[in-house]
């Protein structure tokens, strides 16, 4: 007898087509992600923490134009936890009305996201161009279609062209083919960690300085350093109301049920101001 496969409700922002949708079902497959679009990111987190929905993936960085600051201050903000990532290959098309021409557009709209991602390509070909926000690349491309103005484009993917009938006008726009945008897969606090080997294992946290002194900042990130512990990433944010102070958030390699991670993280918390586990989950993969 066959085992019945669990499918999530998976949250997401923007229009169904968006390339959050495909690192959805990139990560857990058709047929166990029901992917829901959300106007905002700040509608996704509360999705998910009031229980709504299951699970949730959202973009924190592009290797072209870096983090997705909203994010980071919406995982602090929410009683969440990261279970996974996985880096996709977004590849950005111009898409336009079926029987429309490059040299016809005069509008185009897309993500800033998406349209830092592609500048190099806008500033060559489409210097004439008024180039237009929108809150989502597929939710840029739904809008072309339904407005029906030859003179208007979107950036976008392949999946949001087929889903809203546009044709591609220019194919792999974006300003550098190494694209990769890295997503989180978000559950509830109560979800179990995943528990893998500590080799292919990060962990998040977000900490804040106790004081802001000299030194202040070596003698917290030392505290991986005197454990070998490898430190992926590290961004700050402003601390909201305290102003020249920092918010400071870290990928370290191994998982948070590892002892030596866990005298690190005790020994951070007696020289911070606080410490909070954002999630400890595998190393994503490069899905192309």
């Amino acid at each position: 007898m066959e085992t019945e496969v669990q499918k999530y409700t998976v949250a997401f922002q923007g229009e169904l087509g968006a390339f959050s949708e495909e690192a959805i079902l990139a990560y857990l497959g058709e047929a166990q992600a029901d992917p829901v679009p959300m106007p905002t990111f700040e509608a996704v987190f509360e999705a998910l923490a009031r229980g709504e929905v299951d699970r949730a993936m959202i973009p924190i960085e592009n290797s072209l134009f870096g983090s997705v600051h909203v994010n980071y201050d919406l995982l602090r903000t929410h009683d969440v936890t990261i279970i996974g990532e996985l880096h996709l290959r977004i590849r950005h098309h111009l898409l336009g009305l079926p029987g429309s021409r490059l040299e016809q557009i005069r509008r185009v709209y897309s993500h800033p996201q998406a349209l830092g991602q592609c500048q190099t390509y806008l500033r060559t070909h489409l210097r004439h161009a008024e180039i237009i926000p929108a809150y989502d690349t597929a939710g840029a491309a739904r809008m072309v279609a339904e407005k029906g103005d030859p003179e208007a484009a979107a950036i976008a993917g392949a999946r949001a062209a087929a889903k809203y009938g546009l044709m591609v006008l220019a194919a792999g726009i974006e300003s550098h083919p190494q694209n990769y945008t890295r997503f989180l897969l978000l559950a509830r606090p109560e979800v179990t960690p995943p528990n893998g080997d500590s080799k292919i294992m990060k962990t998040s946290i977000v900490f804040a300085l106790r004081e802001n002194v000299p030194g202040a900042l070596f003698k917290s990130l030392a505290v991986f350093a005197l454990r070998d512990l490898d430190l992926y990433k590290i961004e700050s944010r402003p601390l909201v109301g305290v102003p020249g102070s920092y918010l400071f958030y870290l990928d370290v390699a191994g998982s948070i049920h590892d002892e030596v991670l866990q005298r690190a993280l005790d020994h951070l918390a007696e020289v911070a101001a606080f410490v909070r586990v954002l999630g400890s989950y595998p190393r994503g993969e490069r899905v192309e």
